[in-house]
Protein backbone atom coordinates (compact mmCIF):
# COMPACT_ATOMS: atom_id res chain seq x y z
CA UNK A 1 0.00 0.00 0.00
CA UNK A 2 1.38 3.38 -1.02
CA UNK A 3 1.75 5.90 1.79
CA UNK A 4 0.17 9.28 1.16
CA UNK A 5 2.64 12.10 0.67
CA UNK A 6 2.45 14.75 3.38
CA UNK A 7 3.78 18.10 2.24
CA UNK A 8 3.56 21.81 2.93
CA UNK A 9 3.03 23.54 -0.40
CA UNK A 10 2.79 27.21 -1.30
CA UNK A 11 -1.01 26.93 -1.60
CA UNK A 12 -1.16 25.91 2.09
CA UNK A 13 0.68 29.03 3.24
CA UNK A 14 -1.17 32.19 4.12
CA UNK A 15 0.30 35.09 2.18
CA UNK A 16 -1.01 38.36 0.89
CA UNK A 17 -1.55 41.59 2.81
CA UNK A 18 -5.35 41.51 2.53
CA UNK A 19 -5.74 37.92 3.80
CA UNK A 20 -3.34 38.46 6.70
CA UNK A 21 -4.88 41.77 7.78
CA UNK A 22 -8.38 40.22 7.69
CA UNK A 23 -7.14 37.33 9.82
CA UNK A 24 -5.71 39.63 12.49
CA UNK A 25 -8.73 41.97 12.40
CA UNK A 26 -11.52 39.36 12.47
CA UNK A 27 -9.86 36.20 13.79
CA UNK A 28 -10.37 34.53 17.15
CA UNK A 29 -7.37 34.10 19.41
CA UNK A 30 -6.30 31.14 21.53
CA UNK A 31 -3.44 31.43 23.99
CA UNK A 32 -1.66 28.16 24.62
CA UNK A 33 1.60 27.64 26.49
CA UNK A 34 4.41 28.78 24.16
CA UNK A 35 2.01 29.44 21.27
CA UNK A 36 -0.66 31.95 20.30
CA UNK A 37 -3.13 30.83 17.66
CA UNK A 38 -5.34 33.20 15.67
CA UNK A 39 -7.91 31.56 13.41
CA UNK A 40 -10.63 32.74 11.06
CA UNK A 41 -13.25 30.49 9.47
CA UNK A 42 -15.04 31.26 6.20
CA UNK A 43 -17.15 29.25 3.75
CA UNK A 44 -15.06 27.12 1.40
CA UNK A 45 -14.03 28.82 -1.84
CA UNK A 46 -12.97 27.15 -5.07
CA UNK A 47 -9.23 27.15 -5.62
CA UNK A 48 -8.31 27.68 -1.96
CA UNK A 49 -6.73 25.03 0.23
CA UNK A 50 -9.06 24.16 3.18
CA UNK A 51 -6.47 25.33 5.73
CA UNK A 52 -3.85 28.02 5.17
CA UNK A 53 -1.28 28.77 7.86
CA UNK A 54 1.06 31.65 8.75
CA UNK A 55 4.02 30.91 11.05
CA UNK A 56 5.78 33.74 12.89
CA UNK A 57 8.54 33.90 15.47
CA UNK A 58 8.99 37.41 16.92
CA UNK A 59 12.30 39.19 16.67
CA UNK A 60 11.63 40.63 20.13
CA UNK A 61 12.29 37.22 21.74
CA UNK A 62 14.98 35.89 19.36
CA UNK A 63 17.42 38.49 18.11
CA UNK A 64 19.43 36.08 15.94
CA UNK A 65 17.87 35.06 12.64
CA UNK A 66 19.32 31.56 12.92
CA UNK A 67 17.33 31.01 16.13
CA UNK A 68 14.09 32.29 14.56
CA UNK A 69 14.65 30.10 11.51
CA UNK A 70 15.30 27.01 13.66
CA UNK A 71 12.04 27.47 15.56
CA UNK A 72 10.14 28.25 12.35
CA UNK A 73 11.47 25.05 10.72
CA UNK A 74 10.43 22.99 13.75
CA UNK A 75 6.92 24.49 13.74
CA UNK A 76 6.59 23.95 10.00
CA UNK A 77 7.64 20.30 10.28
CA UNK A 78 5.29 19.64 13.22
CA UNK A 79 2.43 21.26 11.26
CA UNK A 80 3.23 19.24 8.13
CA UNK A 81 3.15 15.95 10.05
CA UNK A 82 0.01 16.63 12.11
CA UNK A 83 -2.29 18.83 9.99
CA UNK A 84 -4.33 16.06 8.31
CA UNK A 85 -7.21 15.76 10.85
CA UNK A 86 -7.92 19.50 10.66
CA UNK A 87 -7.76 19.53 6.85
CA UNK A 88 -10.21 16.61 6.64
CA UNK A 89 -12.56 18.28 9.14
CA UNK A 90 -12.62 21.51 7.10
CA UNK A 91 -13.24 19.60 3.85
CA UNK A 92 -16.15 17.68 5.38
CA UNK A 93 -17.68 20.82 6.88
CA UNK A 94 -17.32 22.81 3.67
CA UNK A 95 -15.32 25.47 5.47
CA UNK A 96 -12.01 27.24 5.03
CA UNK A 97 -9.63 28.19 7.86
CA UNK A 98 -6.85 30.77 7.96
CA UNK A 99 -4.54 30.23 10.93
CA UNK A 100 -1.63 32.22 12.36
CA UNK A 101 0.78 30.40 14.66
CA UNK A 102 2.83 32.82 16.76
CA UNK A 103 5.60 31.37 18.94
CA UNK A 104 5.51 33.20 22.30
CA UNK A 105 8.08 31.23 24.29
CA UNK A 106 11.35 33.03 24.96
CA UNK A 107 13.61 29.98 24.80
CA UNK A 108 14.48 27.43 22.15
CA UNK A 109 12.70 24.20 23.00
CA UNK A 110 13.32 20.67 21.64
CA UNK A 111 11.34 19.46 18.64
CA UNK A 112 9.21 17.09 20.76
CA UNK A 113 7.92 20.04 22.82
CA UNK A 114 7.18 22.03 19.67
CA UNK A 115 5.28 19.11 18.13
CA UNK A 116 3.24 18.70 21.32
CA UNK A 117 2.29 22.39 21.21
CA UNK A 118 1.27 22.18 17.55
CA UNK A 119 -0.84 19.03 18.04
CA UNK A 120 -2.59 20.69 20.98
CA UNK A 121 -3.25 23.78 18.85
CA UNK A 122 -4.68 21.65 16.03
CA UNK A 123 -6.99 19.81 18.41
CA UNK A 124 -8.18 23.09 20.00
CA UNK A 125 -8.84 24.70 16.60
CA UNK A 126 -10.70 21.55 15.50
CA UNK A 127 -12.97 21.87 18.52
CA UNK A 128 -13.92 25.52 17.90
CA UNK A 129 -17.39 26.42 16.70
CA UNK A 130 -17.28 27.99 13.26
Amino acid sequence: MKQREVSFRKSERLCGVKAISELFAEGRSLNLPSLRVICRFTPAAAGLHPVRVLITVPKRHFKKAVDRNLIRRRIREAWRKNKEPLVMLMKQAGRHADIALIWTDTSIRPYAFTEKCITEAISRVSGLKY
